[in-house]
């Protein structure tokens, strides 16, 4: 019968004596029919549950593709707990995190002026590729699932997205601003003859952060795939993506374009002409890498890498890390002595002079202090824990994931995701 879990759940809290009942029944009647065609499994169900916090509210399902077969893709998605449903090549439905609960699936992410898109949608995980077509049964399957979910949760057409709609990045080497692009994952489901198949009659217009100015475009490409007015069938559509994607470094295609954050990853490979190979974290100049170069990015690692700050001196410049944001009161310097200021703090000259050693993270708000009666918890909520949440503590930056609650200082200040 479908997930069943939040209606049955909704049917034993309300029970007054056969009333409730009879609604019970009735909507489990109205469901079961767009249902019918899933294969639930709980093979794959995340040890990560028991530590995600239930979401107050969810107003987005997000489709992604996980890039690799399912014989990797799932074992990765268990651990990681890393979308609320995965469904394979035959498919059937793996439940990954209960669909109530908070599933990191989104990474630094926005929609409409709200961040963190994990706080409040449904990550959906097909497996298989951002530009190459699903099977029948992927789309039964998936066409079934997200009919079930926007009942529950009543989401309408507009508001099943992509990852590549709500993903964006901090600026970097080839970008001067935050900018949408930092992925194209799922981007096939943007396709009007895609979502006509998952029986979704509408799709977003436009972009509402670029339109308001929070973003940029980083990828046109991207954009006319997300809200180009050609309609094209998936037929058709498919080796169009495929034509513009291939992984080898030319004029035009860096390595952002291709590899996107994980460009300087360790697991990254780029394979020069003269048959010599680097690691992505082994190269210091990116703009020097020749034509031709052959860039392979793992698919069996994080989706969403966990950030952390840059350094300056050894990532560059404020200006080459934090780009035109770099006297942003989102940007955040932490001084080698352990003190710290917001770009909007500090004058053009001061973030010239800003020493050897500062660390730098951009797109953060600062909270706290820590106090006897004000708790992590109370301060950034859930997000305390996250490995993207920084504790300042005697000077250091530690991640909230290597925190003690129980011993943090009073007095400490946290660094979280705006």
């Amino acid at each position: 019968m479908g997930d069943g879990l939040f209606l049955w759940d909704k049917w034993k809290r309300r029970d007054d004596g056969g009333v409730m009942r009879i609604v019970f029944l009735i909507a489990v009647f109205v469901v079961q029919s767009a249902v019918a065609a899933i294969k639930f499994s709980n093979s794959y169900y995340s040890p990560r549950n028991r530590e995600r916090p239930i979401r107050r509210s969810t107003s987005l399902i997000v489709l992604h593709t996980t890039e690799a077969p399912s014989s990797s893709a799932l074992r990765k998605l268990r651990d990681l707990g890393e979308c609320h449903y995965c469904v394979d090549e035959r498919g059937i439905v793996y439940r990954i995190i209960d669909h109530r609960r908070e599933a990191y699936h989104a990474g630094r992410s926005m929609w409409n002026g709200r961040a963190n898109v994990d706080s409040f949608s449904v990550g959906i995980e097909m497996c298989g590729y951002h530009n190459k077509p699903l099977n029948a049964a992927q789309f039964r399957s998936l066409s079934a699932l997200i009919g079930e979910l926007q009942y529950i949760y009543k989401i309408p057409d507009h508001q099943v997205l992509t990852h590549a709609h709500v993903a964006y990045g901090a600026p970097n080497k080839w970008h001067r601003r935050s900018h949408r692009g930092r992925k194209r994952c799922g981007m096939l489901f943007a396709l009007p003859a895609v979502r006509a198949r998952l029986n979704l009659k509408s799709r977003p217009k436009s972009d509402p952060d670029v339109r308001a100015r929070r973003l940029v475009v980083g990828d046109a490409y991207l954009a006319n795939v997300l809200y180009g007015s050609t309609s094209v069938g998936q037929a058709s559509a498919v080796p169009t993506l495929r034509a513009a994607e291939e992984n080898v470094i030319a004029k035009g295609r860096s390595a952002w374009d291709i590899a996107r954050d994980a460009y300087n990853d360790p697991t990254t490979l780029y394979r020069y002409p003269d048959g010599s190979v680097k690691r992505g974290n082994q190269i210091a100049n990116f703009k020097q890498i020749p034509a031709g170069t052959r860039v392979t990015v793992r698919a069996d690692v994080r989706e969403n890498r966990s950030e952390t700050y840059q350094v300056i001196g050894v990532n560059g410049r404020a200006q080459d890390i934090a780009g035109e944001e770099a006297r942003s009161a989102s940007t955040v310097y932490v001084y080698p002595d352990g003190t710290y200021a917001r770009g909007s703090q500090l004058s053009a000259a001061s973030v010239l002079r800003l020493p050897y050693g500062t660390r730098v993270l951009t797109g953060y708000a600062i909270g706290g202090p820590v106090t006897a009666s004000r708790k992590a918890t109370d301060i950034c909520g859930n997000r305390w824990r996250s490995a993207e949440t920084f504790f300042l503590i005697s000077g250091a930056l530690v991640p909230g994931n290597k925190v003690d609650d129980s011993r943090i200082p009073v007095g400490t200040m946290l660094f979280f995701k705006n």
